[in-house]
This record gives C-alpha cells, sequence and structure tokens, in this order.
C-alpha cells in the first residue's frame, strides 16, 4: 500500500512554546521524520493542500464541501457558498473573526437566523443550514467573491478583507449585520452573555465542475470538504478510520488518502493542551503503527502538513527503515529549525 495522510498543522507553535511543545514525546512520528526525505512549500491554507491532493489549484470550496454532506446532491445545480456564521469584535482597533466553534450556537439559533434572513434577502438566495457551525448560500444570480477559507482567517485579524472588496456580496453583507446585530437570537444571546453571531464569512464560491482522475484508490476522512471532493471525483469516501490497524482492515486498493484533521481545531482557538492530546492520540493510533508497518504492509508513507511554517512534505520508503544512523529529534527541535529556515 501506498498511503498519503494529510494533516493540517502538524507542526502549530513558536519553538519556545513549551506549553504546547514541551516535553512532547511523539515515538512513532519522530522514528518516521527521522529517516524520511523531506520537503518544504509555500504556506498554503488546509483547504488548499487538500484540493492539491486532487491536482485542483482553483477549486470551489463551497459546492464541494456540500457535496460532502447530507443533502449534497443539492450542489450539482446552482451556485454555491460557505456562509459560516462568525462573530466580528474589535480589538486594539482591529476587526478579529471567531467562527462557530469558538462560541456555542445550537441548532434552533442557526434555523431562526437562517430563515429570517432568507425572507428578508430573498433576491440575493437561500441560505441552507446543514449544521449550526456550517452554512451555505444558493445565490440566484452568479456573483464572483474571492474569500480566503474560514480555516485561514479564524482567530485573525480581518484588516483589509472586509472594506477591500467592492463585490454586490460584501456591501450585501453590511445589510445582513445591521440585520443581525437586532435580532431577537442575538439580543437573547447578548442577555445571556454570549458572543453575537454578527456576520456571515462568505467563501469558496463557484458551480460544481468536473475534477481531473486523481490517483486515490478511497479517501478516508470525517471532513465534509475531503468526502466531497472523493464524491466530486468518482472515489470512494470512507468514513474515517479509527487507527492504521482498521484502514489495513478495510483498505481496497494501493492508493490511500486519509485526513486526519484533529489538530487543526485547537490551533485555531489556541487551545495548546487540546492540541497535545491530540497530538499523543494520532502518534498511538497512526504513527507509532506506521511504524512497525514501513517496508511490510507498507511501501510509501506520504505526510503532508500545511504549517506556519509552509506546506512540510515527508516521505518513507519501505527501505528507510534501514537508515539506523539516523537520528530522532523532539518536535520543539524540528520547529526550531523550521523557524530559523532551515529543512528540518
Amino acid at each position: 500500500m501506498r498511503l498519503t495522510l494529510l494533516i493540517p498543522e502538524l507542526i502549530w507553535p513558536e519553538p519556545n512554546d513549551q506549553l504546547a511543545l514541551g516535553k512532547l514525546s511523539l515515538p512513532g512520528f519522530e522514528w518516521l521524520a527521522a529517516r524520511a526525505s523531506f520537503t518544504r512549500q509555500d504556506k498554503v491554507a488546509f483547504e488548499t493542500a487538500l484540493a492539491r491532493q486532487f491536482d485542483l489549484n482553483d477549486a470551489a470550496f463551497g459546492p464541494l464541501r456540500l457535496l460532502g454532506e447530507s443533502i449534497g446532491e443539492a450542489a450539482r445545480e446552482g451556485h454555491w457558498l460557505c456562509a459560516d456564521p462568525v462573530h466580528l469584535r474589535f480589538h486594539h482597533e482591529r476587526i478579529i473573526l471567531a467562527d462557530a466553534g469558538a462560541f456555542d450556537i445550537d441548532e434552533a439559533e442557526a434555523h431562526s437566523l437562517a430563515a429570517d434572513l432568507n425572507e428578508t434577502f430573498a433576491d440575493i438566495g437561500c441560505l441552507h443550514v446543514v449544521t449550526a457551525r456550517r452554512w451555505y448560500l444558493r445565490l440566484n444570480e452568479w456573483v464572483d467573491h474571492p474569500a480566503a477559507p474560514l480555516s485561514a482567517m479564524a482567530g485573525r485579524r480581518l484588516d483589509g478583507e472586509l472594506s477591500g472588496q467592492n463585490s454586490p456580496l460584501t456591501r450585501w453583507l453590511n445589510e445582513v449585520q445591521m440585520f443581525l446585530h437586532g435580532h431577537p437570537v442575538n439580543e437573547q444571546r447578548q442577555a445571556e452573555g454570549k458572543p453575537a453571531i454578527n456576520s456571515l464569512w462568505l467563501w469558496g464560491s463557484g458551480p460544481l465542475a468536473a475534477l481531473p482522475t486523481p490517483p486515490w484508490s478511497a479517501v478516508w476522512s470525517s471532513n465534509p470538504l475531503a468526502t466531497g471532493l472523493a464524491r466530486a471525483a468518482n472515489v470512494p469516501a470512507e468514513p474515517l478510520p479509527g487507527g492504521l490497524s482498521e484502514l489495513l482492515d478495510r483498505a481496497q486498493g494501493d492508493r490511500q488518502l486519509v485526513v486526519l484533521d484533529d489538530l487543526l481545531p485547537p490551533v485555531l482557538y489556541e487551545d495548546s493542551e487540546g492540541w497535545r492530546t491530540a497530538w499523543k492520540r494520532l502518534d498511538a493510533d497512526w504513527f507509532t503503527p506506521l511504524q512497525g508497518a514501513a517496508g511490510r504492509s507498507l511501501e510509501t508513507l506520504t505526510i503532508v502538513t500545511p504549517t506556519i511554517y509552509g506546506l512540510l512534505t515527508w516521505t518513507v520508503h519501505g527501505k528507510d527503515r534501514w537508515k539506523f544512523w539516523r537520528k530522532s529529534r523532539p518536535l520543539d527541535l524540528i520547529a526550531k529549525e523550521l523557524a530559523e529556515g532551515k529543512t528540518a
């Protein structure tokens, strides 16, 4: 088997962040990284790195993510965007975006807000709530609206991301924000001390297009965008296995893509302890078993990870397991070398 693991934020904090990196023992990954070849490319968002696994450089993430949802067949017609609920707040004269993973929003609140927005702005399109955190907008008429994926903006300053655009949807968002400001749901949330759902992040616009045939025998993931990409490319989309042993038992074919995004939410919400916990689980369930599988049931392992240090790739071939002279290094040392511009 040739296995590719796409794992966003494998290396996250600054090298001197001992709260996250200090004494973090990852024997499986450290063994594999020591024996692997390594490449480093320019930084990209997780969604972009995922699309590149399907030979896409310019993807319409909205309909592709929708295709991976329970109502996914709707994505095959019309013009769609992701329209995810967010909270905008001022901090030191900057606008900071918090996505719905950073605060509580329940299904009833989501459906109430979307229903009233649809009634008020029916001339623009129709919002569809799939989960409390993931909404979609089907436009009545196509409008180009370039915007970064939500994962690239969550917890960050918007700066010119809103005011710098002059598209009809940007102007419409100003009206949406005013509408949401006085909505009963937000009045109740503010009375309870909760962040208001005061805007939407529109991104991934476009119609669903045909995809080139990717090299994968199957794609394994719980991420709806990964599932949607697989379905659009007519590749089997499988639920995420619990670890390597389950994958080896179930996999058919020799080219498998597994998307493991457990490290992404802790990074978006600056949860060092959550990131460490998720990392230890990944090492136990995947990297330590991979150490034993290299050169046996596994011909090639490729680890792809979009990080603040760039798009990082480690590749291990079966014969590399015999490179005993290569010494394992802890993650904080690898992060230090990357921060200094070295190639790890």
